[in-house]
Formats: structure tokens, sequence, C-alpha cells
């Protein structure tokens, strides 16, 4: 076992104790949830037990895993190709003030550019299939990633470079003790930024341009007028969507940035 996952393994009690906050807050949504649903009635928004059962009969049937697994693909497919192409040029940006005065309209366009406008125009150019939602997600979470990266590399403390140069330390060194814990810092965050993007934005472009996956399945619920289907659904991407950050990515952001506890 590698020292990493042994860290990783060694500070998960702590890790699962340090989340009863998050814990508490989901069960106040679902108290406010439960609450709403006396309010409004059954047919404007059903029960969490009665959306849940919904859920479970869907897994049970094996409807839930096909459209889950088709939003996901898309989902990631272009999370990963703006998490590549975002931090890529967010740093060779960072390196320069001038690019980065340049890329500030650029960002600036495309985090106004609602993503709507965005899937319509993917819809023209891509038709209806995966190149859609997967586009739409990219444009969608591109901007993000940029900035993080790009925020990352010009915020790095200069004078800890200069000493880093004037010990002679080797690239490798200077890449994962000196750069890379600085960056993670900022680039994490827009990681997990843009992984909330690209689920909702996935799901939308599913709605209109595809016949399987979440957003599909969203629409057949429109139509039949199934609350708590459309319901279920909901809970699913957003069950698959905390489970992701807080089972994988959170533990990752914060070994990388466990230089911070080291240096206070």
């Amino acid at each position: 076992m590698t020292r990493i996952a042994w860290r990783l393994l060694r500070g998960l009690p702590a890790y699962l104790w340090s989340g009863w906050g998050a814990a508490a807050s989901l069960l106040l949504f679902a108290a406010l949830w439960e609450w709403g649903a006396g309010f409004y009635g059954p047919l404007i928004l059903p029960d969490p037990l009665t959306t849940f059962a919904t859920l479970a009969a869907l897994v049970r049937s094996g409807a839930a895993w096909p459209e889950l697994a088709a939003t996901a693909r898309r989902a990631l497919a272009g999370l990963l190709l703006a998490a590549t192409v975002g931090s890529a040029l967010g740093l060779l940006a960072g390196l320069s003030m001038t690019a980065a005065m340049m890329a500030r309209p650029w960002v600036t366009l495309l985090l106004g550019m609602p993503p709507i406008a965005w899937l319509v125009l993917a819809m023209l150019w891509f038709g209806a299939g995966d190149g859609t939602p997967v586009f739409t997600v990219f444009v969608a979470c591109l901007p993000v990633v940029f900035m993080g990266a790009l925020q990352g590399t010009r915020t790095l403390d200069h004078p800890l470079k200069d000493m880093a140069r004037a010990y002679r330390l080797p690239w490798r060194m200077r890449l994962l003790d000196v750069y890379l814990p600085h960056v993670a810092a900022y680039l994490f965050p827009a990681w997990i930024t843009a992984l909330g993007s690209s689920w909702k934005v996935a799901v939308m472009a599913e709605l209109l341009a595809t016949s399987d996956g979440v957003g599909a399945a969203l629409a057949v619920a429109r139509s039949h007028l199934d609350t708590s289907a459309s319901l279920a659904w909901i809970s699913a991407v957003v069950g698959s969507l905390l489970a992701l950050e807080y089972a994988l990515l959170e533990p990752v952001k914060r070994e990388l940035e466990r230089w911070r506890g080291a240096g206070t």
C-alpha cells in the first residue's frame, strides 16, 4: 500500500466525523421537504419517503442504471475535456500578465453566455446524440477551470520560487513540493464546482437533445405528470454527485492541501 493511500485510510475516521455538519444540513433539508410536502400535497410535492420508494423501484427494476450511466458518461466526458483544456490554458496564461489580460474578455464571454444558448447551437452543430451534451458541458465548465488554474499560477509565491532557484532544487522537487500544492489549492475547488455544473448541464441537454439519460427520463416523467418520478430522478443525480464529490474528490483535495496545515 502506498504512503498516500495509507494516509487517506488513516484519516478516514476523522474525515467521516467531520461530515456531521453536512449530514445535519441534509437532514434539515429533508425536514423542510417533508413540511413542504404536507403543505402543498403529493400532486405538487411528494414527500421524501414516496420519492425514495419510487427511486428504489426504479433501481430494482433496472431502469435507473442505464440512464444514470448515460448521463454520467456525457457529464464526465465534457468535464474531463474542460479540466484538461482549461487547466492547461489557465496554467499557460498564468505565466504571462499579457496573456492573462487578453484572456479575461474570453472568460467573461463564456461565463456570461447561458448554457441554454450553447445547447441550441450544439443541437444545430451536432444534432441529437452524445456530441450535444458533451460539448455543452465542456463549454460551460471550461471558464471555471480556466480561472482556477489562472489564479493558482498568478498567485504563486515569488519569493518561494526565488528561494527554490537559489537553493537549486531539482525540477521534480520544485514541481511536486512548491508549485503543485499551491496550484492544486485553486484547481481542486474549480474542478469540484465544474463537477456540479457538468451534471446539471448534461441533464438539461439530455432533456432536449437525446432519447436516453436522466434528462430524457425527466422529459417522460413530465409528459406523464409524474412528480414523484421526476423527484426520484433528481434525487438519483444529486446522490450520485454527492457520492462522487465527498467519497472521491474531497479526500484527495484534503491530501493535496495537507501542506497548508503543516505551515500553520
